[in-house]
């Protein structure tokens, strides 16, 4: 099993290298090696990137996913010839294949779509009507292209499927899906041989929709309820990522508000030809941050209003462009205003002086928020996921805030199995969460238990998961079973902890 494990755990693996090269090489040739370099350290040091990019998930293929997207439709944007096209339409579709929940990516490049057309300045508004509609042309051809991309990887999936049977499957599994009109289109795919294939991914997307809009019994905070909090994300993405990362973001907010503030009055002051549309000029300069924050904003605007409150990871598709945009930021930051182009003595001068001298104190502050952002990771190696900051305790008492899969989700099993050798136990009960076997790694040391049960004796181990889940106060609205709770649990002490995990008793 361990075998298994780790030969399908390695193509994420390997994805995730060729995710940070990609990320590196693009930021690079945008806004240069120093950007570059210090948003791959992000990248390569998240602890929620370093946890998520070894498991056997379809989180990192979303995050994939909405960076190809977004950045090949921004090239596409800036010179739309058939060529990029044809690869923004690959993109698109190869998006769609990494993950159901890519979907968004229609409404967020409609965002942008709107922000690079109402920047574009024509000389009447019949050329700017024409290229829009040249424009909204080419990115119709490149849907069709990736539908096409979809088509083509699902057809393989019908082959063998009878007509009959796929219609029944679909008609049973979404009976419970909120907007019959979806269910209807689904099905009506079915029934034709050749969009039978867009059908089964259609299915996989409304079912995605479904799971979302069904919650999950979650602990956060002391409380245990089956629907989301708009707390939850923004509280978990404060105490997930490193401290150092916060500061910088602090420090990026502040230069750019003044920066907005010092550009928007030189404008007003410039009234030559080129500054009448101060606004146009801005999105064009700035389109790939304002993409970043397009994105960001519309993906964690649905997250904090999904009732699907079970990990970090479902915003982990944002980290990336936060990522790039702190990097920018700070560069942008460090290098302060100067000269790009000095032409006199006196302008050279002032340009060595911003860059080598000016920017010292800045730089001493940079890479020690940087080394702090490493270290704060590399320190909880290799418990990447239970990887709480300074804030919430670090990851010995992260589990206070939340569990599932931001700190457990049964990755110290085989620490356990260690932990009972190396104590000569010769039998213990275990409240597991997790997707592992117990049996398989204990044998019959193993026995399972859960609340209902009573208190064992001698000695137990439970999930934290598990724990929390229980020990918390029912929200408003939710019922908990009192057989569920661990009652007779709280009057005893851990006496150890495995990993991060999992809690061990020594019971009477």
């Amino acid at each position: 099993a361990d075998q298994i494990i780790f030969w399908s755990r390695l193509p994420l693996v390997l994805l995730t290298v060729l995710f940070g090269w990609l990320f590196f090489v693009w930021t690079k040739g945008r806004f240069g090696s120093m950007t570059a370099l210090l948003a791959l350290t992000f990248f390569t040091f998240s602890p929620t990137i370093l946890a998520h990019s070894r498991y056997v998930t379809t989180d990192l293929g979303a995050a994939i996913g909405f960076f190809i997207g977004i950045a090949s439709f921004i090239m596409f944007l800036e010179m739309p010839t058939w060529r990029r096209t044809m690869i923004f339409g690959m993109a698109l579709g190869a998006a769609q294949l990494l993950k159901f929940s890519l979907v968004l990516l229609a409404p967020i490049l409609g965002v942008v779509f709107l922000i690079w057309i109402a920047s574009h300045s024509a000389r009447t508004w019949r050329e700017w009507v024409e290229y829009v509609f040249a424009l909204s042309g080419k990115i119709t051809l490149a849907a069709v292209v990736a539908l096409v991309c979809v088509w083509i990887v699902y057809t393989p999936f019908v082959w063998s499927y009878p007509m009959e049977r796929q219609y029944s499957d679909a008609e049973f599994i979404l009976g419970s899906y909120g907007f019959r009109p979806a269910v209807d289109v689904n099905l009506a795919l079915i029934k034709h041989p050749i969009t039978r294939p867009l059908a089964q991914y259609l299915l996989g997307v409304l079912m995605v929709q479904q799971r979302a809009a069904g919650g999950n019994t979650a602990y956060f905070l002391g409380e245990v309820s089956a629907a989301g909090s708009p707390a939850y994300f923004p509280i978990l993405y404060l105490f997930k990522e490193p401290l150092s990362l916060h500061i910088f973001t602090v420090l990026v907010l502040g230069f750019c508000a003044v920066l907005i503030k010092r550009w928007w009055a030189g404008q007003n002051q410039n009234r030559t030809s080129a500054a009448r549309h101060p606004c146009k000029i801005f999105a064009r300069r700035y389109i790939i941050e304002l993409s970043a924050i397009v994105f960001i904003l519309v993906y964690w605007g649905i997250s904090i209003r999904s009732n699907l409150n079970i990990g970090v990871r479902h915003i982990m598709p944002t980290l990336p462009f936060i990522y790039l945009l702190a990097a920018r930021g700070v560069t942008s930051w460090i290098r302060g205003d100067f000269q790009p182009n000095p032409s006199t003595w006196a302008e050279w001068f002032q340009t060595i002086r911003a860059i080598y001298i000016k920017a010292i104190p800045k730089y001493i502050i940079s890479i020690g928020l940087v080394f702090w952002f490493v270290a704060s990771s590399l320190s909880n190696y290799p418990h990447f996921l239970a990887y709480y900051n300074e804030l919430a305790g670090g990851a010995r008492e992260g589990y206070r805030i939340a569990v599932d899969s931001n700190y457990d989700w049964g990755q110290d099993m085989i620490r356990l199995k260690k932990f009972v050798e190396r104590n000569h136990i010769p039998n213990i009960a275990i409240a597991y969460f997790g997707g592992g076997d117990p049996a398989y790694y204990l044998g019959d040391k193993f026995e399972p238990w859960w609340s209902s049960r009573g208190a064992p004796s001698g000695w137990f181990a439970i999930s934290a998961t598990l724990r929390q889940g229980a020990f918390g106060l029912p929200a408003p609205g939710f019922v908990q079973k009192p057989e569920d709770t661990y009652e007779w649990l709280r009057a005893y002490t851990p006496v150890d902890r495995v990993g991060q995990s999992m809690f061990v008793y020594r019971l009477p």
